[in-house]
């Protein structure tokens, strides 16, 4: 019993710091972005190509990793994941241009991927049913705490260290989880299908369906590449669920034959729709249109983040109660409130408005989260462990992607690829105006797919 209990808190330890790492990577860049483009001058269509190529890597390989974690072990990809981000991390500090950073952002994003897949399945396969819930909900408060910390540390680093500091800080963080691993989780590798192939073909056509999607999407306003890169992912999609393979990289029935599990990575895909560019788009409204520097940017979208660390834990403990479905869909209520004030966004828009719509935000996200991955992980077997985090994770990237797509398209029309300035604010506001109310709609709908789900 006592190696048991040493067992989960070396799992839950690891894979939590691991998730604070990768949401930390990802905020702190965000508030750099400005600094940026000031070092290589790069326009607003190059600027959103930081954060997005970033989840587009992680968002195609995520569901292939989750496959062989389960095949060939978890502990071992993730310390190949945790290799190869630290590597990519050296890569971006280094980066003698933008083009140079976004390629290194490309395998961070590929470690990511290997990171997060493993971190959640190991506390599935770890912890018993009726404590999964408190783990999975410190697991997030994890992941929002590295949210809360990525803004306001990357603010300081910014201003004070330059941005490359970000990307210096995450090497001694990396390999101080390599060691913890290597150290405490000796033995395990939970491989519950390490008897099965890995369906290679499957998986090249899912993630080429997905990179045509999401790239299409993000260039659908120069005709006619994005549309015919969209038809062509869409295409291969319906290929990818016609294909028969003994042991699918990703099986269709978990969709088709269990509500619950569709209907909650449907709501997850939304919400991260229509969530993600927040910090993006008040980064670049509170720097260029408010005046405000990198660490008081950085201090003012902590705000969200800190009220989803205190709440998550807290929902995470009553979905092991009480029905998750009630939880996570007043949780995406509260989201659709965050996101609505964000809509009335001008530039005399107070200081105070925008903590208020940061704090609905922040305590949206943390009642929806927890409640929502521990119906998903709690829905399937524990051979499916593995794809069913990195579906949980792929739900997130898509949505995270779809976000930013939205950014890119919507600069592209109003803004183009010109560089940020006092002439084209106006048009920078219309834009994240306009891409505020499209994020409330969508999130308004999320409350649907949250109920859809049925009793759990």
């Amino acid at each position: 019993m006592e190696s048991n209990k040493i067992s989960k808190t070396s799992a839950l330890l690891v894979a939590s710091l691991a998730s604070f790492l990768t949401p930390f990577m990802g905020a702190s860049v965000n508030v750099a972005i400005p600094a940026i483009s000031s070092e290589f001058a790069a326009n607003a269509i190059i600027l959103s190509w930081i954060p997005t190529a970033y989840l587009l890597s992680s968002a195609m390989v995520a569901i292939p990793i989750g496959r062989i974690a389960d095949i060939y072990g978890m502990k071992k990809i993730f310390i190949y994941g945790i290799t190869i981000f630290t590597i990519s991390s050296l890569g971006a500090a280094i980066a003698p241009s933008v083009y140079f950073l976004i390629l290194s952002r490309v395998f961070q994003g590929i470690g990511s991927a290997m990171i997060f897949v493993t971190g959640l399945a190991i506390i599935t396969a770890v912890f018993p049913p009726q404590e999964m819930g408190r783990a999975i909900g410190i697991n997030i408060t994890a992941v929002y705490m590295g949210l809360v910390l990525g803004p306001f540390l990357g603010g300081i680093l910014t201003q004070y260290l330059g941005w490359r500091s970000i990307f210096f800080l995450m090497l001694p963080l990396s390999l101080l989880i390599i060691f913890i691993t290597l150290w405490k989780l000796k033995g395990g590798e939970w491989a519950e299908c390490h008897d099965e192939k890995f369906d290679l073909v499957g998986s090249l056509v899912y993630s080429l369906s997905l990179l045509l999607v999401l790239v299409g999407f993000s260039q659908i306003s120069n005709d006619p590449f994005g549309k015919l890169m969209i038809i062509g992912g869409l295409i291969g999609f319906l290929l990818f669920t016609e294909l028969r393979a003994e042991h699918p990289v990703l099986n269709i029935k978990l969709f088709t034959k269990n509500r619950t599990f569709a209907f909650s990575n449907l709501a997850t895909l939304i919400s991260f729709t229509g969530t993600y560019a927040v910090v993006f788009l008040l980064s670049l409204y509170l720097q260029y249109i408010k005046g405000f520097d990198p660490r008081t940017t950085g201090l003012v979208l902590s705000s969200s983040f800190v009220f989803m660390a205190l709440v998550s834990p807290v929902a995470g403990h009553l979905a092991d109660r009480y029905n998750p479905r009630k939880l996570a869909s007043l949780g995406m209520m509260l989201i659709t409130l965050g996101l609505f004030i964000f809509v009335f966004l001008d530039s005399t828009t107070s200081i105070y408005q925008i903590i208020l719509g940061l704090t609905i935000l922040g305590i949206g996200s943390g009642i929806f989260s927890s409640p929502n991955t521990t119906a998903i992980m709690s829905s399937v077997k524990p051979k499916y462990f593995g794809v069913a985090s990195a579906t949980v994770g792929t739900m997130r990237l898509i949505g995270q992607t779809l976000s930013m797509g939205m950014v890119l398209f919507i600069f592209s029309i109003y803004l183009g690829a010109v560089q940020i300035n006092t002439d084209n604010y106006s048009l920078l506001l219309i834009s994240v105006q306009i891409t505020f109310v499209i994020a409330t709609v969508l999130c308004f709908i999320a409350v649907f797919a949250s109920l859809a789900r049925g009793s759990i």
